[in-house]
């Protein structure tokens, strides 16, 4: 693309203010956008129809690699344009991000909960006369404690964003903003 800049050209911002909040001016934004670890390695190239919401997402999912961004916004999106951008910016890093290869599904995916429950509460899940709705009382059980263990480490890093887990996702045993 003759006119989307080049990664290395676009400024590098927090992926959170110092008052704990995310880009507002992302909100609505049509984009591509890369996210760098705290030590500035690029771990995600996405695009979004709203990168705010996306950013929101990644954060949740990755809260640990989410530290810096670039953002490319376009005034006319066409899904082309955005993976022709985000390709370039792939190849202009010489490597693919680990969030765009081995560990894309972490990044993009509602987070599974059922491979983080502890040996009781696989006990419990697996307990023979089990109905599906016993099952679902598990998994909703395991999916609220890894919610509060995210929204914890979230607060320890002094984000202040508002989050809402979609609760009709937790019987199936997912986390994912509402």
């Amino acid at each position: 693309m003759a006119d989307a800049p080049k990664l290395a050209e676009l400024e590098l911002i927090p992926y959170v203010s110092a008052e704990g909040q995310l880009p507002d001016d992302l909100q609505g934004k049509v984009g591509v956008y890369a996210i760098f670890d705290q030590d500035h390695v690029l771990q995600y190239i996405g695009y979004s129809r709203d990168v705010f919401l996306s950013l929101k997402q990644h954060l949740v999912r990755q809260v640990d690699r989410c530290h810096w961004i670039k953002v490319y916004c376009v005034e006319k999106p066409s899904r082309s344009l955005l993976e022709t951008v985000r390709n370039d910016w792939m190849q202009e890093n010489g490597a693919t991000p680990p969030g765009n290869g081995a560990d894309l599904a972490a990044w993009t995916e509602p987070i599974a909960v059922s491979h983080q429950m502890t040996a009781e509460e696989q006990d419990k899940y697996n307990h023979p006369g089990n109905s599906e709705v016993d099952r679902g009382k598990v998994l909703k059980a395991v999916a609220r404690r890894i919610e509060a263990t995210i929204l914890q480490t979230l607060h320890d890093r002094g984000i202040q964003v508002e989050l809402r887990f979609n609760p009709k996702l937790k019987e199936e045993g997912l986390l994912d903003l509402k």
